[in-house]
């Protein structure tokens, strides 16, 4: 059984039924997920992985070759040949829903708590029900209730820096900002921060030219003490833990965010943020899990290891954690095959940690010695044109 519906778990599931295991998918939310504001660059690996599989992945996003540098006067500066897929979240994500049974995908059965034995695994879910597998998969993300009960000692760590988000209609651009933006991927980069903006599907996967989204990302510090704390605030005064929902994110803080654009972007993209309805707030954490199995259960995707986004490498680790998870249960005893899982994919989690941090460094509210030294190298405008979203940059 699989705890957590999202992509990791998803990809998990179909990989282990194509390989003649009956999996159940259980899913805390009683809605269809929705990944609001999420735009994300199809890498390679993915594309690979959803092929394998037998999945269509044709026109499964917006085709770029070029990623482009303005300053604060709206001038290009830079530019780069980098072909990529740039793709939306509900297009993965619907991929892989249609792809898994239906009767097998249960929503809102949020777990509470789990027991195991030599030779299976109960679970226990907030409306009552419980479930009996000869595998429980922790499959769900950031705020995993399987790790907490297998390592309650683990949290998300804030990396000293937020990331303000929102898709936007391409029929809302002007005509002028339609022709600079919507082909390439654009960066601007005020001192200490990144902006970047790119196209990605309508909605049901529209490509056609005026019916797309333009995806955009603006990471900026904030100090963990003061100012994290007030963006988490919502209007009546309520603290939010990790993150707060788009609708209560208070106004005063979305106008300080918008104040900031007029201060500190290009003009070209002064109108984009103008045009933002309901933006997201993603405050940016690294989560390290020093374990992924235990007996018979074991954490994959998000809920074993969160980099900071800047490799783009989310949905593709998901993927190679599950199809890694997956080959490994091939054959042999439940908990050996976890443990030889754990042993492939928790060096290669750390390494893309330990990347992403070296990436983000320089948007870091405060820096240690070493990380200005990663800002140094990371956080010149060449190297965050050349680096960001790019995981063949993974081992360099």
């Amino acid at each position: 059984m699989i705890i957590g519906g999202s992509m990791s778990g998803l990809l998990a599931a179909i990989m282990l039924q194509r390989r003649g295991w009956v999996v159940d998918v259980f899913e805390r939310v009683e809605s269809e997920l929705a990944g609001r504001g999420a735009g994300i660059v199809a890498q390679g690996e993915l594309i690979a992985q959803l092929s394998a599989l037998g999945l269509d992945v044709r026109d499964l996003g917006v085709e770029i070759s070029t990623r482009r540098l303005l300053d604060r006067a709206g001038r290009l500066t830079d530019t780069l040949q980098c072909p990529q897929v740039l793709t939306a979240w509900e297009r993965v994500y619907r991929i892989l829903r249609d792809a898994f049974p239906g009767d097998r995908y249960h929503r809102g059965h949020a777990l509470t708590a789990f027991a195991q034995t030599a030779s299976g695994v109960a679970a226990s879910f907030s409306n009552g029900g419980t479930a009996l597998g000869d595998v429980l998969i922790g499959a769900d993300g950031l705020r995993s209730t399987v790790r907490h009960q297998c390592l309650p000692a683990v949290a998300p760590v804030y990396a000293g820096y937020v990331a303000w988000r929102a898709l936007i209609p391409e029929a809302a651009l002007p005509a002028e900002i339609k022709r600079e933006l919507v082909d390439a991927m654009t960066f601007c980069l005020p001192p200490g921060e990144q902006f970047l903006g790119y196209p990605v599907a309508g909605p049901d996967n529209d490509l056609r030219q005026g019916h797309r989204r333009y995806n955009i990302v603006w990471y900026r510090p904030a100090d963990e003490a003061r100012e994290l704390p007030w963006l988490l605030t919502d209007e009546t005064g309520a603290l939010h833990s990790i993150s707060i929902p788009p609708p209560l994110i208070r106004r005063d803080a979305i106008v300080a965010m918008r104040e900031a654009a007029e201060r500190l972007l290009a003009p070209q993209l002064r109108t984009v943020v103008r045009l933002i309805d309901e933006p997201l707030l993603q405050p940016i954490y690294d989560l390290a899990s020093p374990q992924l199995a235990f007996g018979r259960v074991t954490i994959i995707g998000d809920a074993a290891f969160v980099a900071r986004p800047h490799v783009a490498a989310g949905v593709s680790k998901a993927a190679d954690d599950a199809a890694a998870l997956a080959a490994a249960l091939d054959e042999g005893d439940v908990g050996d095959s976890l443990q030889r899982y754990e042993a492939e994919r928790l060096p290669e989690g750390h390494r893309i940690i330990e990347r992403a941090r070296h990436l983000g460094a320089y948007l870091q509210a405060s820096q240690s010695a070493e990380e200005m030294q990663r800002s140094a190298r990371h956080g010149i405008p060449q190297a965050v044109l050349a680096e960001t979203a790019r995981i063949d940059f993974l081992y360099g």
